[in-house]
């Protein structure tokens, strides 16, 4: 039997969705400590692949079309949510190849892993997060080679063990968001082209701003250019949302987390949104704040505080 953990991501967006320099979406984000991943994968019992998680039959299908292996049985011990834009796909598909190929000898790199379950290739912060974890920009792929590779890491750095995320899951959104990730494929593959202009921009805010900040360790600007690079994404997707962020209450779920945080961003389609601080007493005052306005304004919601995860993927057991 082998055992591992993984931890869930938290993305702040993609700078480039205009291609016109040959290469499309980049990705920067967060791997984080909690929610987490922890899966077993052992010898099934039998002639069929076994799961406590539909999806998990999914991915082994995927998987056994590239590689051979006897049945597999999965379990999921510990669950990322879904369909909330932290990850769960992507790490469960991931996560259960490397468990595979650590049961049966078959020395997959996580990239083999990747090509085969489709996974972490359209943005592959999900993919680096697994592989490496820690504070993650990664280059987009080649407009012709789309799905065909795992786009490049072009930094990757550790994030201080003093610098908290307060991170909120909004209760009232998930349904009707969970219908949008249903569609997610069919959106991208129709995705409008964003002005070369604003890629321009977005891409300066990321290498003049963002991680000369991140490297001098100054939250408070790094922060600012979290927000920034965010905010002026959602613009560009308030065709697909109903505005700059996924619903009203995130919308205003980020100006409250604005007043005491460094930074206030939405993840993915959302409604998961996070922001960061350099205090725990401060992140708790942080959470405390948001979940008494999450249950004021709907029906509550998970709120947490927890850090960055700079490790990746460990092998628990096996």
């Amino acid at each position: 039997m082998v055992r591992i953990r993984a931890p869930a991501h938290l993305h702040t967006g993609n700078p480039d969705l205009s291609g016109d320099m040959g290469r499309l979406f980049g990705t920067l984000g967060f791997a984080i400590d909690f929610p987490y991943l922890e899966i077993t994968v052992k010898r099934a019992e039998g002639n069929k692949d076994k799961a406590n998680d539909k999806d998990a039959l999914v991915f082994l299908k995927r998987l056994r079309e590239s590689y051979d292996f006897p049945p597999v049985e999965v379990e999921i011990l510990h669950y990322i949510p879904k369909w909330v834009g932290v990850g769960f796909h992507t790490t469960l598909a991931l996560t259960l190849g490397l468990g595979v190929s650590k049961l049966y000898s078959l020395n997959l790199s996580l990239e083999d892993i990747a090509l085969a379950v489709r996974r972490g290739l359209i943005t592959a912060l999900g993919f680096y997060a697994v592989k490496v974890g820690g504070f993650i920009v990664e280059g987009g792929f080649p407009v012709n080679r789309r799905e065909k590779v795992v786009p490049p890491l072009i930094f990757r750095g550790e994030v201080p063990g003093d610098w908290f995320f307060v991170v909120a899951i909004p209760e009232t959104p998930r349904k009707k968001l969970e219908e949008v990730r249903k569609v997610e494929d069919n959106i991208l593959e129709n995705l409008k082209k964003m002005p070369p202009e604003l890629a321009d921009r977005l891409s300066r805010i990321v290498l003049m701003k963002i991680l000369p900040a991140f490297v001098e360790r100054d939250i408070k600007t790094f922060g600012e250019g979290l927000y920034q690079f965010n905010h002026l994404l959602g613009q560009f997707w308030s065709d697909y949302q109903e505005n700059v962020y996924c619903c009203d209450i995130v919308n205003e779920g980020i100006k409250l987390m604005l007043e005491d945080a460094y930074c206030a961003c939405q993840t993915s389609w959302g409604p998961t949104f996070y922001g960061i601080v350099d205090s725990l007493s401060r992140a708790e005052n942080v959470r405390d704040k948001i979940k008494r306005f999450l249950e004021e304004n709907g029906d509550g919601g998970e709120v947490f505080v927890t850090k960055a995860n700079n490790r990746g993927a460990v092998v628990l057991d096996g």
